[in-house]
């Protein structure tokens, strides 16, 4: 090759190299960029009608209202008098609507929305970008929220709250005409993103009061802000429920669309899941819950509502569900309740993804670093998998050595494919060459490179992570490309220690694999790409020590 040649073709790389980094500048995929709204009660117009306030609500599980999921109440005008509670953890910040003692508004302040934005990543919000709050409340004979006057009007001692000991507790009052007073308790402990919630009702009627408590979030259609995976894979976006009979089963919107999701069950939780993040009512063990979907006001509701219970004159009863809003840590999920991590989904590989999740994890834990995590899993997958790639690399080192000789059958019997065909068996069957040894390492390779896509996809703690250099974010792709070009520079210097195929079409075909490879991975997260990267540079060494080996033994 002359030089001529070699600077045209540097200049060629070089200009393609600038044209896909100005493409993804302008046509990648980039994070939604939301901005920022300040959550409103969805009742502060005092326009709004009771039957506008229940429309939300469970039904109360009579058989007359089955059809409509709504509480039967009146329309009466009334102005709202609520106000907006603030409360602050060490790792939520949230916003109670005292008007139904609903949380219009969670953000996480540990989990940052974007790499280079310091504000929060907001979970809850209830504003004109999106709708996806959390609510609850007593319906039935005699719950507040299934009264005439809508959504109950609670009182707080105060505006704000901060987290300073080991709990935090918020109390919100509503004392009705009867003489019954219900408070509405939620209750933080430092680190936790479970929300206790406790409703306790004080009855100082003459009479037996009865009600059911509910929980259940509300969500809109809108596009889940924390997803940045490209290539056509998307987490899950829906509600999730688990019950006796099935302990994860997803609900997509379109699902909800068709149908309203219905099942009865002891235990059991609700959420709605998205990529990395989760909020999920977890009603107290020990009783059995109706569970159910629907689609109201263009918005997808999935909820619970339990048993009934009677409070008797002079007495006071506690009913209690815990709240989860935060990320999709399978260590927190599995203290939170059981089978939420089942929401961490891996897919049909879950069997491969969930042991590499754990090692990535473990291995994590002793250097510090993610990146280094994803070679230190490479290392290990390859040291697993060496007796096969070995096998395959002796192989193909055979059927290198072994070339000239493929050449002159090839040539001795020219167009008599059957004779040629044979002696070709008995070459391989006497230097023990398997041909399709070559595939093998891709096919072992292949199920476990799907297992970590989705490990890589799932796992929150590698949203935001560093690697070195230039790589601030293993969750996304390399913003410069160098890993998929690495990528492919390694695929082609595996091709040189591999032998040619002797057919001219597939060894073209063969050569244009590292370019299409490349192109393929430009987007694929970088610490998928890093992975396969190691991947190659192991199988080259590996190879490499093979063929001379190989050849060694012929020069004996």
């Amino acid at each position: 090759m002359d030089v001529q040649r070699i600077i045209l073709i540097a200049a060629l790389a070089i200009i393609s190299y600038m044209l896909v980094l100005q493409w993804n500048q302008d046509y990648g995929v980039q994070p939604a960029a939301v901005a920022q709204s300040e959550s409103v009660s969805a009742y502060q117009s005092s326009n709004d009608t009771v039957a506008q306030e229940g429309s939300d609500l469970p039904s109360a599980g009579t058989e007359a209202s089955a059809n409509s999921d709504l509480p039967e109440a009146k329309a009466a005008s009334t102005v709202s008098q609520q106000q907006l509670i603030s409360v602050k953890t060490d790792v939520l910040e949230l916003l109670i609507d005292t008007k139904g003692g609903d949380i219009i508004e969670l953000t996480l302040p540990q989990h940052k929305a974007a790499l280079n934005d310091d504000k929060p990543f907001v979970l809850l919000e209830q504003n004109g970008n999106r709708t996806y709050v959390s609510q609850s409340g007593l319906i039935g004979k005699d719950g507040l929220d299934a009264k005439q006057g809508g959504r109950p009007q609670y009182t707080t001692t105060k505006n704000s709250y901060q987290l300073e000991g080991d709990t935090l507790s918020v109390d919100l009052v509503h004392t009705g005409d009867d003489g019954v007073v219900v408070t509405k308790r939620y209750t933080f402990t430092p680190g936790s993103y479970t929300i206790a919630q406790e409703f306790l009702v004080t009855n100082g009627s003459a009479e037996n009061w009865q009600a059911k408590l509910f929980g259940q979030i509300k969500r809109d259609g809108s596009q889940d802000p924390s997803q940045t995976t490209s290539m056509g894979m998307q987490a899950f976006l829906g509600a999730v429920f688990s019950t006796a009979e099935e302990h994860y089963e997803k609900i997509s919107f379109d699902d909800m669309q068709k149908e309203n999701f219905k099942k009865v069950s002891p235990d059991g939780w609700v959420a709605m899941s998205q990529h990395y993040f989760l909020s999920a009512w977890i009603p107290a063990a020990g009783a059995e819950y109706s569970y159910s979907s629907r689609v109201t006001n263009g918005n997808y509701i999935a909820g619970f509502v339990s048993p009934e219970f009677d409070v008797a004159p002079g007495e006071t009863k506690t009913v209690v569900a815990n709240f989860y809003a935060g990320p999709k840590d399978t260590d927190l999920l599995e203290q939170a309740a059981p089978n939420l991590e089942l929401t961490v989904d891996y897919g049909i590989l879950w069997f491969i993804a969930s042991p590499l999740a754990w090692l990535l994890k473990t291995i994590h834990s002793f250097v510090g670093n993610w990146g280094v995590s994803i070679i230190f899993i490479t290392i290990i997958v390859k040291a697993l998998l060496f007796q096969v790639n070995a096998k395959a690399f002796k192989s193909m080192a055979k059927m290198r050595k072994f070339g000239p000789e493929m050449a002159r059958l090839k040539e001795l019997y020219g167009d008599d494919r059957q004779k040629m065909s044979q002696s070709m068996m008995e070459l391989y069957k006497k230097e023990k060459i398997n041909p399709l040894g070559g595939c093998l390492p891709i096919v072992a390779q292949m199920p476990i490179f799907i297992a970590l896509y989705w490990v890589l996809m799932e796992s929150v703690e590698l949203r935001h992570a560093p690697f070195a250099l230039w790589i601030n974010d293993l969750s996304v792709m390399d913003p410069y490309f160098m890993l998929p070009i690495l990528m492919g520079a390694t695929m082609f210097i595996q091709q040189l220690l591999n032998p040619t195929p002797p057919d001219p079409m597939q060894a073209k075909i063969m050569k244009m694999l590292p370019i299409v490879f490349t192109f393929f991975f430009l987007w694929f997260p970088a610490g998928l790409v890093l992975y396969w990267l190691v991947n190659n540079v192991l199988s080259i060494a590996q190879q490499y020590l093979i063929n001379k080996q190989i050849e060694g033994e012929g020069s004996k």
